[in-house]
């Protein structure tokens, strides 16, 4: 790492950055996870429509790519509607 002022306060943004995405990335792991273990319909389809939007945030984001995000919600929405 060059002593720059610049560069320094570049790794310590990136740091920042890094551990913000890790959070989010984790948390919307940790919701699909969830309501992809929910059995009943009425459940996951009242669940569904937050985690959709903290895919599309991650999207936004930058985290991870558009169709990515499209592929998740799309196979997501599949198992909710083949709930019973």
């Amino acid at each position: 790492m060059a002593n720059h002022k610049a560069t320094k306060k570049d790794v310590r943004q990136a740091a920042k950055r890094r551990d913000r995405n890790r959070y989010y990335g984790k948390t919307t792991r940790n919701a699909i996870r969830d309501l992809k273990a929910i059995t009943d319909k009425s459940g996951a389809t009242k669940e569904l429509p937050s985690v959709e939007s903290m895919i599309d945030k991650l999207a936004k984001r930058g985290v991870i790519h558009k169709n990515k995000a499209a592929n998740l919600k799309s196979k997501l929405a599949k198992k909710v509607n083949t709930l019973a």
